[in-house]
């Protein structure tokens, strides 16, 4: 029981400085190390270089230039006035009104299309600010609006989605991507359509008390280019190319290469081995976010020239604070995972008797903890996928519907205050949790009712 309160406490602890404004950065390894402290004093040396440094610059090794990259992105779209140009479009087409449907969908589309969550967020918030301010929409909905769009239904639910949390259960089920499509599609039209219904209530109460975009307000995006008047199709053109981009990078990647390659230099002692696998993905969207930029640069020549070098700087400057923020956030769950806490905790929900809830409240529950829906599903499949499979063939239950539950299970309740994606929303938009985290929080909890939405369906109809 201690130890469980320890690791529960170190989470919390996480919970409340992340919520109070704290930085991730600094709050993670005291958390972590304070929860190492309480349960194996000795480990605390190594358990901080092995463990949480490890994990830390892990993630940073892997996705540091994505951040980068993406940020770039963001501001050459901002910089160039095709974030302008694509708000102006939308406008006339569907109405302001309409502003948090269309930045859901373009956020959906760019998720399906296998751009990183990561990514979304940078390239969508400058003309999705600019949309926001147009229709008098109060900036704080803008968080919960993204989160709508790239980290719930396009990231876990609707069948074939590339996002690593709709991957990861098909080496524990031997299912594809493809798996359960009814069942997704029936719970991405619930978490959409209650989503949708959730912030346009909000909107709509904001405006009747008289509240508009907000003023005072950090990391606006810039004003667009004088006399800018890019056709909107060109100004979507970096967009598409990006996705283009990384969908065909993903399938080409794989056959210029050797599944390891060696790496031969001669100013190596030896040749470094790189397992290619692991890299395909983030490999494909780095070329294409690089592509993607080089396009805008093309197509808005003088306008981005002008101002790039200021441009790039602070773009720099929130993706490497937006990456290490994440990167903390990974080393304090690979911490608490280690722990005998938390191995208590996995134990106990994998004793769930219905395999299909059990799997559900396990995914979610150690995603939770650890603060990342890939990683908690992980931990959790890692460690009890074999007793949900028993069980589920015993229920006569289709291992297409243990893949579907627990991807959409992933993207619940990991959103918590020191979710790695919701510290980089809240610090690319300029905001502050105490300002938008119960937007976040109210479409997670959609989200997760999504999960025993879909449960219910299959035990009522047999719907796969």
């Amino acid at each position: 029981m201690i130890d469980f309160l320890i690791v529960l406490g170190a989470l919390l602890f996480l919970m409340f400085a992340a919520y109070r404004g704290y930085s991730v950065i600094l709050c993670a390894p005291i958390a972590a190390m304070g929860a190492v402290l309480l349960t194996e004093p000795a480990a605390l040396a190594p358990a901080f270089s092995s463990l949480f440094m490890e994990r830390m610059v892990g993630f940073a090794k892997l996705y540091l230039p994505v951040f980068l990259l993406g940020a770039v992105f963001g501001k050459l779209i901002e910089l160039s006035g095709f974030s302008h140009a694509i708000v102006q479009s939308v406008m006339r087409l569907i109405g302001a009104q309409r502003a948090i449907m269309a930045i859901i969908l373009v956020c959906a589309l760019l998720t399906y299309g296998g751009v990183s969550l990561f990514v979304v967020v940078f390239a969508v918030y400058p003309f999705a600010a600019e949309m926001f301010r147009q229709s008098g929409i109060p900036k704080r909905l803008l968080p919960g609006t993204i989160a709508l769009g790239a980290f719930t239904f396009t990231m876990t639910a609707i069948p074939g989605t590339p996002q690593i949390q709709n991957i990861i259960p098909t080496s524990f089920f031997g299912t594809t991507t493809w798996a359960a499509p009814w069942l997704g599609l029936s719970g991405a039209v619930l978490t959409l359509v209650l989503g949708v219904s959730y912030l346009e209530w909000r909107r709509r109460s904001a405006a009747a008390a008289g509240e508009g975009y907000g003023t005072d307000l950090r990391n606006e995006p810039a004003a667009p280019p004088e006399h800018a008047t890019h056709h909107p199709l060109i100004a979507l053109l970096p967009l598409v190319v990006v996705g283009v981009a990384n969908l065909l990078l993903t399938r080409l990647i794989p056959t210029w290469y050797a599944p390891t390659y060696a790496l031969d230099l001669p100013g190596l002692a030896q040749p470094l081995n790189t397992e290619i696998d692991q890299y395909i993905a983030i490999w494909a969207v780095m070329g294409g976010l690089l592509l993607g930029s080089l396009s805008i640069v093309i197509l808005a020549f003088r306008p981005v020239v002008k101002n790039l070098a200021e441009g790039t700087k602070s773009a720099v400057a929130g993706a490497l604070l937006a990456a290490m923020n994440t990167a903390a956030e990974y080393g304090f769950g690979g911490v608490i995972a280690a722990l005998p806490g938390f191995l208590l905790v996995a134990k106990t929900l994998g004793s769930i008797a219905d395999p299909l809830v059990g799997e559900a409240v396990a995914v979610t529950a150690l995603a939770g903890i650890t603060g990342s829906a890939s990683g908690g599903m992980s931990i959790a499949l890692a460690a009890m996928s074999d007793t949900f499979i028993s069980s589920a063939r015993a229920a006569d239950i289709l291992m297409d519907v243990l893949h579907r539950v627990a991807a959409m299970a992933s993207g619940g309740m990991d959103t918590l205050p020191h979710n790695g994606a919701v510290i980089t929303l809240l610090a690319v938009t300029g905001l502050t949790h105490r300002q938008s985290y119960g937007d976040i929080f109210a479409i997670t909890m959609i989200s997760t009712l999504s999960v025993f939405f879909v449960i219910a369906l299959y035990y009522l109809t047999g719907l796969v």
